[in-house]
């Protein structure tokens, strides 16, 4: 599983999502759908405008993690991650 990090990159430069949006030229909506996770798929153009206007790496932004890890997480909290 792909977990996006947006958010830890976005405080760390103590910048707002609609500051990104503006700068990136994609929608406030679309890049809060990124940021939540609720995305299938990102557009290489799209994230290197996030890259560049953060001055991140694309790891920065995206992170593996193992299904497998996020279900025994979720079997011992109840509540899916």
């Amino acid at each position: 599983m792909i977990i996006i990090r947006l958010d830890r990159v976005l405080a760390d430069r103590k910048m707002r999502l609609n500051e990104l949006a503006a700068k990136v030229g994609i929608s406030n909506v679309n890049l809060s759908y990124l940021k939540t996770g609720k995305v299938k798929a990102i557009r290489f153009s799209t994230l290197d405008a996030i890259c560049r206007v953060l001055r991140c790496q694309p790891g920065d932004i995206l992170e593996y993690a193992d299904d497998e890890t996020e279900d025994q997480r979720e079997e011992e909290t109840g509540a899916p991650q």
